[in-house]
């Protein structure tokens, strides 16, 4: 029997909402229920593949959307104001997770919950309150068709006490398969176009008021020792993230040859340097923004104060909105990426998408594979903002040529197909990868296109493995090594994720698991934390093959997968190894190298024998 009395470290409830019924009501997971998962994106799995079973479609009522904090949500411990989306998603139309930091996740639990489940439809836009204990669903017509920054700002203007507004924008309410979430004036859940889940369902936000309380845990002066050992390893590893924030990567990636350059026909982009901290961080005016309990605080917002753009106020794009809009579509111009990655913020589309849609959009029509006409007359020459943003305008309300590409890469590209088609950088799942080129990053490229989560399920990049046990691969081009090496530590990211808390503020694996221990009394091992990670990992999994996930379907498109003609990754090609690579971290996980679904003794392993006769069923 599960134990009454709720582990420290957890609100002990979750609010589910109806929004076809129009009612909230609270529910009480128990203890066994919350050692077995954690919370965040586990605990998210667990409700997805019980809750919406085969023939339930991204956009139909039916499709729950769930927003879960973790055990170490609104401590002390940095960045654990971090939340877990998790939900079918548009662009897989398979299972969708993704993070957004900021203050939610904690607030959220200080308003007695620790997640939010949402089904049905409203018959109205109408979005949700949380305050002072309890939950109200709120009309919210009045928001309709303002911007996400418009949108909270609204929503705050009738609020006393501080509080943290998620929503959508005009991407999300027309229904783009690449909208996001965006909250707390630039903080963003983007992948598997969640923001349009929230559309189908007339959702326009969630809120959540900053209540007086905090949270109580089981040993409190460990946890403060603890949060302490886990920031001061996290800044022995990013030193310079606090003054330079993820721009610190562009200059690097473009030496190494991973910085995404003009739709991967090149690995060369001469502006570069322009683009990292070094100049965006001293010409330009900044302001620090923040986090729940962070002490990096290494996000921005900006001004413009050169160029064209001079005088632009809003959010620093992170790193790979910076490459998004500037060396991805060769844009020359730091003041421009900045307006271009604020401006899809605010329209709430998903700046990673974006990029890979115009970049593919300005080198079929520099071919002339697109003519003015396919895109109303508007001339999208290589790396040209102002056309740029009004194709993006004209995507976020599914205007003329953005009816077509509102339905994201890959659908773009089948449906204009040909030499088209070939140009375009998507997985064949549906969506696009992340802010970098994967051919010179063959980790992440695998990890990638087989995931379950409609982006890296492994990373970003690789963590900390040798707190693990394993050793980083001598060669990072080779195809057996690398996709090995991912299989071995597959669970380590899904874990905390259910946590939840930053990747950035914490490298430490041990110590995530200890701080678990010591905010809830329990007592997991790291082999246990892993399975618990492995678990989630394996629930997605059935959930996507249940939903018409097939072998096939796991790999990147022709030029995702091309070889690098330039830079220091030139005549590297991961294809010719992809049926072998594949077939190796199949067997290693314990799924069928010939149906992609887990093995029966695998789904035993992990705690989930339950599922074992779904096999069939699938």
């Amino acid at each position: 029997m599960p134990s009454t009395d709720k582990p420290k470290g957890y609100a002990g409830k979750i609010l589910r909402v109806d929004l076809s019924k129009g009612t909230v009501t609270d529910e009480y997971p128990d203890n066994d229920t919350l050692r077995k998962y954690v919370g965040g994106t586990s605990l998210g799995a667990k409700y997805l593949y019980e809750e919406v079973p085969a023939g339930v479609e991204w956009d139909d009522p039916e499709n729950r959307m769930m927003f879960f904090s973790g055990p170490l949500g609104g401590t002390k411990v940095g960045g654990t104001g971090i939340f877990s989306i998790i939900t079918k998603g548009p662009a897989t139309n398979m299972a969708g997770t993704s993070q957004a930091n900021g203050f939610f996740g904690a607030y959220m639990k200080f308003s007695g919950y620790d997640g939010i489940i949402v089904q049905g439809r409203a018959k109205e836009w109408s979005y949700i309150h949380l305050h002072d204990g309890k939950a109200e669903i709120k009309n919210a017509e009045h928001l309709v068709g303002k911007n996400t920054w418009e949108t909270e700002d609204a929503i705050k203007e009738g609020i006393d006490r501080k509080s943290s507004v998620y929503c959508i924008g005009p991407g999300g309410e027309n229904l783009v398969r690449f909208a996001n979430i965006v909250g707390d004036h630039g903080h963003v859940a983007a992948h598997n176009g969640i923001g349009a889940v929230m559309g189908s369902k007339k959702l326009k936000a969630i809120v959540a008021e900053r209540v007086p309380g905090s949270i109580e845990v089981h040993d409190p002066d460990r946890l403060w020792e603890l949060s302490k050992a886990i920031y001061d390893i996290a800044l022995k590893a990013m030193p310079t993230l606090g003054e330079n924030g993820t721009l610190d990567g562009y200059p690097i990636l473009h030496r190494i040859g991973q910085l995404p350059v003009k739709n991967y026909l090149t690995n060369i982009f001469p502006e570069y340097e322009k683009f990292g901290p070094d100049h965006v961080r001293t010409v330009f005016n900044t302001t620090r923004t923040t986090c729940w309990a962070c002490r990096f605080n290494h996000c921005r917002e900006t001004e413009v104060t050169e160029g064209p753009y001079k005088g632009y106020k809003g959010e620093e794009p992170e790193y790979e909105g910076m490459a998004a809009m500037s060396s991805l579509i060769w844009q020359t111009d730091p003041g421009a990426a900045v307006m271009l990655g604020d401006m899809t913020d605010k329209l709430g589309i998903d700046v990673n998408e974006s990029g890979y849609m115009l970049a593919w959009i300005m080198e079929c029509y520099d071919r002339g594979l697109m003519k003015k006409e396919d895109l109303d007359g508007i001339e999208m020459k290589w790396g040209d903002p102002e056309a740029a943003l009004a194709i993006l305008k004209k995507i976020t309300y599914r205007e003329g040529c953005g009816k077509i590409f509102a339905e994201g890469v890959m659908r773009s590209a089948e449906k204009f197909g040909g030499e088209a088609q070939k140009c375009a950088i998507y997985t064949k799942k549906g969506a696009t990868p992340r802010g970098h080129d994967h051919r010179g990053r063959w980790m992440e490229m695998i990890d990638t296109c087989l995931s379950n989560t409609a982006t890296i399920e492994i990373g970003p990049g690789m963590p900390a493995i040798k707190e693990l046990g394993h050793e980083p691969p001598k060669d990072p081009f080779d195809p057996i090594e690398v996709s090995t090496l991912n299989a071995k530590v597959s669970g380590r990211r899904v874990f905390e994720d259910s946590l939840v808390i930053c990747f950035l503020t914490s490298q430490d694996f041990k110590l995530e698991v200890e701080a678990l221990n010591a905010a809830t009394g329990f007592d997991y091992t790291i082999e246990e934390a892993l399975e618990v990670g492995k678990r989630a990992v394996n629930l997605l999994r059935m959930f996507n093959v249940r939903h018409g996930l097939k072998k096939e379907m796991e790999a990147p498109s022709e030029r995702y997968g091309s070889v690098p003609v330039d830079g220091p990754n030139a005549g590297k090609s991961i294809m010719p190894h992809w049926e072998n690579l594949r077939n190796n971290y199949y067997n290693l996980v314990g799924w069928d190298p010939e149906t992609c679904k887990p093995l029966p003794d695998t789904l035993k392993k992990v705690g989930l024998e339950d599922l074992v006769p779904d096999l069939d069923r699938i």
